[in-house]
């Protein structure tokens, strides 16, 4: 859904012990999951945030992983092969203008990748149309590499594709909007 996304390479320097000081999936997540619940990681990257989710949500939940880039979706596979979550996975690889989720989700969530979508209220809209009455998505985005400008657009888009802000929860390094 982007025309510049975070190379591949790059996500392996994410995914390490000195970031879950400061990203720590459970701690982040934590609220929003629970057993048996279906979450969305929307730009997925190798699976940060989807391992997290998948233990999260157990055996009865399920995560369903999307990026535009297969490169990313095989690592993820590894990954959650070593991690034993593989079967609460689903990889979905979208188009650059659709994500092509089709099922309805409990969770949302885009962590540090909505500044590389084209078009934020499209993405918005889909991620409005996917998630369950009473569901939850939270927005994070790098404060490095947005403005505040920025992200108020961001937030503009999505309140715009019907979603209701219900606060900014703290996440290290970060601006972040909890919609309901």
């Amino acid at each position: 859904m982007s025309l510049r996304v975070c190379p591949c390479w790059m996500c392996y320097t994410f995914d390490n012990p000195l970031r879950r000081l400061v990203h720590d999936p459970a701690k982040i997540l934590g609220p929003y999951l629970r057993e048996g619940m279906t979450a969305l990681d929307v730009g997925c990257g190798i699976g940060y945030f989807t391992i997290g989710a998948a233990k999260l949500v157990g055996p009865s939940g399920r995560v369903i992983a999307v990026d535009l880039q297969q490169q990313m979706l095989d690592a993820l596979k590894r990954r959650a092969e070593r991690h034993h979550v593989a079967d609460r996975v689903r990889l979905l690889r979208c188009e650059k203008d659709r994500l092509g989720v089709q099922e309805p989700v409990d969770f949302a969530l885009t962590f540090w990748m909505v500044h590389e979508v084209q078009d934020v209220p499209r993405l918005m809209r889909e991620l409005r149309a996917c998630l369950k009455p009473g569901g939850h998505y939270l927005l994070v985005e790098p404060r490095w590499h947005v403005s505040a400008s920025r992200f108020q657009s961001i937030l503009a888009a999505a309140e715009s594709a019907g979603f209701q802000l219900s606060g900014h929860p703290r996440v290290g390094l970060s601006h972040t909007a909890l919609f309901a």
